[in-house]
């Protein structure tokens, strides 16, 4: 839409401008760190709003540990009815067996409540390795399988699009294979590309999320990012769709 055109093309007009975020000295052990981010989204698919959005990223080291905690909601509505509400929590923890191969545990819990899903659940493990590791390209890919347990639900709508009944069907339970790419590049000390793929596959349902973001450090503390993600779910109760998508323009604050 155009105000996310203006922004999105103004964040591309400062980028030259940033100043630097910080040095490259090894992260710290022993505490959490990460960043926060708060803005406006557009969600097109089941859910079709202006929306807000935040979410907190953290991280830990711990020698040859690596902790990661994520937590993100949006909400928003259309003609003043609510079209769009989610929240999603998810946990990872990986070790490192030698050089660039590390093992890991994850934890997913994800609660839309237009996407033809009461809640999906995840416990997953497997092995993943640094593919691309230096300075200004991070390359990392990992596989592994769990267990799944979701919920559908069917969702009757009325002529102007608020939800008038919800009629959840039995949980179902699945063994899944997982697997996912985590891959960022810096153009300069200022600038960074990301890109975030996650595919969980069972046999009633197969989720695909990914997730793209430009971001451009102003300071050391504050950002601003720019964002495109798409998640699809392939066996959505009827009628809705499989495909959902959300652009969002943040403001980043680390701490």
């Amino acid at each position: 839409m155009d105000k996310v055109h203006i922004i999105a093309t103004s964040l591309l007009v400062l980028a030259p401008l940033a100043s630097v975020w910080a040095d490259d000295a090894p992260p710290p052990q022993g505490v959490w760190i990460g960043k926060g981010q708060f803005g406006f989204l557009d969600s097109k698919g089941n859910s079709d709003a202006e929306s807000i959005n935040g979410n907190i990223d953290m991280l830990r080291y711990d020698g040859a540990w690596k902790n990661e905690l994520y937590l993100g909601g949006l909400y928003g509505q259309n003609s003043g009815i609510v079209a769009a509400e989610r929240w999603e929590a998810r946990s990872q923890s990986n070790y490192t067996i030698s050089g660039d191969l590390f093992a890991f545990g994850g934890l997913r819990y994800e609660h839309d409540l237009f996407d033809g899903f009461e809640y999906q659940a995840s416990v997953t493990a497997g092995l993943g390795y640094k593919i691309i590791d230096s300075d200004d390209t991070k390359l990392t890919a990992q596989v592994g399988a769990g267990f799944k347990r979701l919920r559908p639900e069917i969702i009757d709508k009325d002529a102007s699009g608020e939800v008038i009944s919800r009629t959840p069907l039995d949980a179902e339970n699945n063994a899944i294979g997982t697997a996912g790419v985590d891959f960022s590049h810096a153009f300069n000390k200022s600038t960074t590309f990301t890109n975030k793929f996650l595919v969980e596959a069972g046999s009633s349902n197969t989720l695909m999320t990914d997730a793209l973001a430009l971001t451009v450090k102003m300071s050391t503390k504050l950002a601003l990012s720019v964002g495109y993600a798409l998640s699809n779910n392939s066996n959505p109760p009827p009628p809705l769709k499989k495909l959902d998508t959300v652009t969002t323009v943040n403001l980043v604050f680390s701490f």
